[in-house]
């Protein structure tokens, strides 16, 4: 059968790497805007391209008989690439437009939430102007502001984080309204963790939950990234979790399938991915994306035991619920190694060389390969997962393989151990009283 995968990240790599696996051998074809090395050595042939030129990634994919199509990124989505490869006669895991807009329009996210009830949704308005937006801040108190618009991870500011207070909230909101509606909602407290599943349009794949940490150094300090690293337990819930919290939030998810379907007349099939936060009262909804997460999907890829092209044949055609999806008990710790500088000023075009990594998997992201050469571009640069029966036997092997990478590159040494997963369950402990 032949693939095709559209995107160039760590994340694609890990979609390439369980593409692979099947049973099935599949010839795996990919598009990328530069060429990702890990990406490349898994495929018959690629083409280096813009990961949003519709008519192009249709032409290359008719010229090549591609039979099915996986999507990685949000970009090529919102741009439309699973209705045209549909049209094309190309079944896509990645969801048709109508649906992705999920996550590339945070107003109309947020607006459907409401209009179908869906538990977890916080007291919001969207805005296109600057008085009405100052008014509301105030009136809530304590916020988190939102550019409408698709930002890369990268432009959500809350208060008491990266907002000290009313004024620096009411500042970053005129500044964003200048280029669009902006979404102003309640500050939510608790611990995040994010929820992904395999999507046939009415039934749910559920993988096990995982925790990002979005701040740049150690400690969850300095300035968000799209993710410097996450983990999972071996099971399906983390380790400040009851498993009430993880049902909870999968309800939200099957909800929010079924009001898509009904608001857009679209199945949506592909990957939805539930951004939660654990509070006092249960999980609250930060965001849907419409794609896996990266880092999230290094964590859980390697965990499917259900033959992968399987699972994509079922969500293009509707029979997810006939398909016991199943995986691995066994805990994982990615950790990615970024550019020096990042992510404000990150050091570009500098070499980077993967030494011996043990019995960690290793995920090129946002590098680029020359004469055999792997560089960096500025974004984050390779991710190494361990897998183990403990978080803690995992991490050591995360930790061992980035020791054995060289370059201008840093990461942090704190994700996966004892002491920061112990501040997340304390943290929990004292919301719930």
């Amino acid at each position: 059968m032949k693939i095709l995968l559209i995107g160039g990240g760590g994340r694609e790599h890990a979609i390439a790497e369980g593409i692979k696996k099947s049973k099935h051998n599949p010839v795996l074809y990919a598009l990328m805007a530069k060429k990702n090395p890990g990406i490349a050595a898994l495929c018959e042939d690629f083409l280096l391209e813009k990961e949003t030129e519709v008519a192009k990634i249709v032409e290359y994919a008719k010229a090549r008989n591609i039979e099915m199509a996986f999507v990685g990124p949000e970009a090529p989505l919102a741009a439309g690439v699973a209705d045209a490869l549909w049209e094309a006669g190309v079944p896509v895991v990645g969801p048709k437009k109508a649906c992705a807009v999920i996550e590339f329009d945070k107003a109309w996210a947020r607006n459907f939430m409401k209009k179908y009830g869906i538990e977890g949704c916080p007291a919001y308005e969207v805005f296109t102007e600057e008085a009405p937006a100052h008014v509301f801040i105030e009136k809530l108190g304590d916020v988190a502001v939102k550019p409408s618009g698709l930002t890369g991870g990268k432009g959500v500011k809350v208060m008491g984080d990266q907002l000290p207070d009313l004024k620096a909230a009411m500042e970053y909101t005129s500044e964003l309204l200048e280029k669009g509606p902006v979404v102003i909602e309640e500050r939510f407290i608790g611990e995040e963790f994010t929820l992904q599943a395999f999507v046939d349009g009415k039934n749910l794949a559920f993988f096990p939950a995982v925790q990002d940490h979005k701040r740049a150094y150690e400690g969850d300090l300095g300035p968000n990234t799209g993710g410097m690293g996450s983990y999972t337990d071996a099971g399906e819930i983390l380790p400040f979790m009851l498993s009430e919290d993880i049902e909870k939030a999968k309800k939200i998810m099957q909800h929010t399938v079924t009001a898509l379907h009904e608001e857009t007349g679209t199945g949506y099939q592909g990957i939805l991915y539930g951004q939660f936060i654990l509070t006092a009262n249960g999980p609250k909804v930060v965001e849907f994306n419409a794609r896996f997460g990266d880092p999230e999907a290094m964590n859980v890829i390697p965990l499917i035991e259900t033959d992968f092209i399987e699972i994509m044949s079922a969500v293009v055609k509707g029979t997810l619920g006939n398909l016991p999806v199943k995986f691995s008990r066994k805990a994982t710790v990615c950790k990615y190694a970024v550019p020096a500088g990042y992510p404000d000023n990150p050091e570009k075009d500098s070499e980077v060389i993967v030494g011996n990594i043990g019995e960690a998997s290793v995920y090129y992201a946002s590098v680029y390969e020359k004469e055999g050469k792997i560089y960096t571009t500025g974004s984050r640069a390779v991710a190494v997962v361990g897998c183990a029966e403990t978080i803690e036997a995992a991490e050591k092997i995360a930790q061992n393989a980035l020791e054995n990478i060289q370059g201008k590159l840093f990461f942090r040494k704190d994700i996966g151990t004892a002491g920061l997963i112990q501040k997340r369950i304390d943290h929990m402990k004292e919301l719930r009283g």
